[in-house]
């Protein structure tokens, strides 16, 4: 989880875009007598899918942990799409690995409309993948893709964290062996290795520089452990300043994709299906001191720092 320390403010960093005039800034919290701290709710972490029945008790808990009272108080806080596991970034390092390949990257500047996004989806979830950890607290889930044609697949570090056993399963339900190559938990990147005779074709990038508020995009991923989810929204912001990886202030894009737990290491990509970030992280509302799921303010890592920490990782 990713608190916010003492901060008093729910909306961090300033969001640039054509003629954006900010708010008036809200006023300050001010704890009173019984509240508690409204930063510090953790994520529910996320189970493996299983049956509807999961669902059901899923409802369950969250009813049971409603109001207690008059004064509960609800705030907004930033946490991470999935719930690690034990502390320590997963290691085990390929020999021979180290060779990236080269990525596609577009040349083809902003994005002029939105496009058939069902073509787009049904082009981009090939390449999209599901990571599978198991370590000492259990079993953990994520998403990935893959970034190149030499069998290297980028995901969020929190997903791997921990990990001792990893498979990446692939959109056609093939179950991969997975090493992780690197982790990078500053920049909450991770780079598995799957041998490139079963990789599905890298994912096209795109560049930080064209990508503009109100670009049509969509999250693919495996949120709760539904694979091949694929949920729609635009770039609500860019540069957004929130806390990511190791609690380090870093820019992120915002966007109103639904983002869930589960979804950390999948694309964000827009209307050609190029991948313009990493989901990584969500605010969600706290009740309680439980968490809930998306409220539409999702947050990936830029696809330009996602591209240099992966080639780093490589190396």
């Amino acid at each position: 989880m990713n608190d916010h320390g003492a901060d008093p403010m729910f909306g961090l960093g300033e969001p640039r875009g054509p003629d954006f005039a900010p708010s008036p800034p809200p006023d300050p919290w001010t704890p009173r007598s019984g509240d508690t701290d409204p930063f510090l709710a953790p994520l529910v972490p996320s189970a493996p899918w299983t049956a509807p029945a999961a669902l059901r008790k899923a409802g369950r808990a969250a009813g049971a942990g409603g109001a207690k009272g008059p004064r509960v108080l609800v705030a907004a806080v930033l946490v991470a799409a999935l719930a690690g596991g034990a502390a320590g970034a997963g290691a085990g390092w390929f020999a021979g690995d180290r060779t990236a390949a080269p990525i596609a990257q577009s040349g083809a500047g902003p994005v002029g409309g939105p496009g058939d996004l069902s073509d787009v989806a049904a082009r981009v979830q090939p390449s999209v993948v599901s990571v599978e950890v198991r370590s000492g607290s259990g079993r953990n889930g994520g998403s990935g893709f893959v970034f190149d044609r030499a069998g290297h697949v980028l995901t969020n570090a929190h997903v791997v964290e921990g990990a001792g056993e990893v498979e990446v399963i692939l959109s056609d339900r093939r179950r991969v062996a997975a090493r992780v190559l690197g982790a990078d938990p500053a920049q909450d990147l991770a780079v598995l290795a799957i041998p490139p005779g079963d990789s599905p074709a890298p994912l096209v990038f795109g560049r930080s520089a064209d990508v503009r508020v109100g670009d049509p995009v969509m999250a693919l991923g495996s949120p709760l452990g539904l694979a091949g989810t694929v949920t729609g929204g635009i770039v609500s912001a860019l540069d957004r300043e929130v806390r990511l990886g190791d609690g380090e202030r870093r820019t992120a894009l915002q966007t109103d994709a639904s983002i869930n737990p589960g979804n950390s290491g999948g694309p964000l990509v827009n209307a050609r299906g190029e991948v313009v970030g990493v989901n990584t992280a969500i605010a969600t509302l706290s009740r309680g001191g439980g968490s809930g799921g998306s409220i539409g303010i999702g947050f990936a890592i830029p696809v330009d720092r996602a591209v240099d920490g992966a080639r780093r990782l490589i190396r």
